[in-house]
């Protein structure tokens, strides 16, 4: 399933290795990882307040003063 595959695989993997270097390989990950973790906290901030939004536009939201 995957035998036409692995071959590219292993060569961007080795092209990282020798680019990069053994030892930055894992603050490099770790940079990446803290990246999508903030990027998927501020997506989920995002959906919930736009949610908040929404629901406050429907029930005709806050005091309004005439």
């Amino acid at each position: 399933m995957f035998h036409g595959q692995i071959i590219p695989f292993l060569i961007v993997v080795a092209l990282i290795v020798l680019l990069f270097g053994g030892k930055k390989l894992p603050e490099l990950a770790k940079g990446v990882g803290e990246g999508l973790r903030e990027f998927k906290k501020a997506t989920q901030g995002e959906d919930e307040s736009t949610s908040k939004a929404h629901e406050v536009a429907k029930t005709g939201g806050g005091s309004k003063s005439a």
